[in-house]
């Protein structure tokens, strides 16, 4: 099989009635346009046929595969599974509820022949009722500010990407949110680009509140993998030595009354700052553990992502022989 320009990665779950629609659009724009492509249809454990609806299509249009899940994974473990099977040089992921138009397809993949590395799309006029919107923009404030990329949307379904960018990136979880974030972090170009907003012609939003409160707790952890993955001791020796100073102050206090007055009471605020003093020494503690633990992490890791070299730049693999040689 030729390899396609474009993949397609569409995760659905439960949306028989909207991908005929969605895939008869995607074939309409990619043949005026000439762009060949395949479609991935991710059936995230549907209940309503949504896989026999792909069967469907597939007989119809070889372009369209599926992938079913046998229970609901969720939106993560989809894109990552459309991601290690797109054989396209470039990569759209859109939703299958038919808010994504796929007439936004041609212009995204004029942004990456630009030169960005991923677009990811901005949902400015959103069709949803404010108890949606509201949330949303806080989240995507949130983001914004917690991670230093400036985007407005960090959830649209609507994203672009070069292969590299999504061979690259591990997407687990419900990390899917701030895959723009795992992105930047790679060292790939970002950009954003105002897309179209449809209403939702079928079925019903599949996201509830939750989503909005699992979302912070995992920006949360994003953040402190990227930060402190390598450097452990940085976050747990910080925490430590608050405590310890803490400790130290309040013994301090109680030392010069003893030495001035010649009694010494134990009291609770003594027993307090003997306890910080602990709590100090435990986070250092734990701090230096995953110290060694990162040293044998970081000497069995690969080595980070290379973006270009020049000509005739030595790959490594030579013998000091040949290197001698050289």
């Amino acid at each position: 099989m030729t390899q396609p320009l474009l993949t397609l990665v569409i995760p659905a779950y439960n949306e028989a009635e909207s991908l005929p629609t969605l895939l008869a659009e995607i074939r309409a724009v990619c043949d005026a346009h000439g762009i060949t492509y395949e479609a991935l249809v991710m059936d995230d454990g549907s209940t309503d046929g949504t896989f026999d609806m792909v069967l469907a299509e597939n007989a119809r249009d070889p372009r369209v595969h599926g992938v079913r899940f046998r229970r609901n994974s969720g939106k993560a473990a989809a894109l990552a599974e459309g991601f290690r099977r797109a054989r396209g040089r470039r990569v759209i992921t859109m939703d299958a509820d038919l808010q994504d138009n796929p007439t936004e397809i041609p212009p995204l993949l004029k942004m990456l022949e630009d030169g960005a590395d991923m677009v990811s799309g901005w949902k400015k006029i959103r069709h949803d009722p404010w108890h949606k919107t509201m949330p949303s923009k806080l989240f995507n404030a949130v983001t914004s500010s917690a991670s230093g990329i400036k985007l407005h949307d960090f959830n649209c379904g609507l994203k672009a990407y070069k292969a590299e960018v999504v061979k690259s990136i591990d997407v687990y979880g419900e990390l899917h949110r701030y895959i723009p974030v795992l992105a930047n972090w790679d060292g790939f170009k970002v950009e954003e680009k105002v897309v179209e907003h449809r209403a939702r012609r079928y079925g019903v939003s599949k996201y509830g509140w939750a989503r909005f409160t699992n979302g912070l707790f995992d920006l949360v952890t994003l953040l402190f993998l990227h930060r402190y993955t390598r450097r452990p001791l940085h976050l747990f020796g910080f925490v430590g030595l608050l405590f310890a100073l803490l400790g130290v102050g309040v013994l301090f206090g109680f030392a010069v009354d003893w030495m001035l007055t010649g009694a010494l009471h134990v009291r609770p605020l003594m027993l307090a700052g003997v306890a910080s003093m602990l709590v100090g020494v435990q986070f250092v503690s734990i701090g230096l553990l995953g110290e060694l633990i990162n040293q044998r992490f970081v000497k069995t890791s690969p080595p980070p992502p290379i973006a270009v070299v020049t000509p005739g730049a030595p790959t490594g693999t030579e013998s000091a022989a040949d290197a001698a040689k050289g």
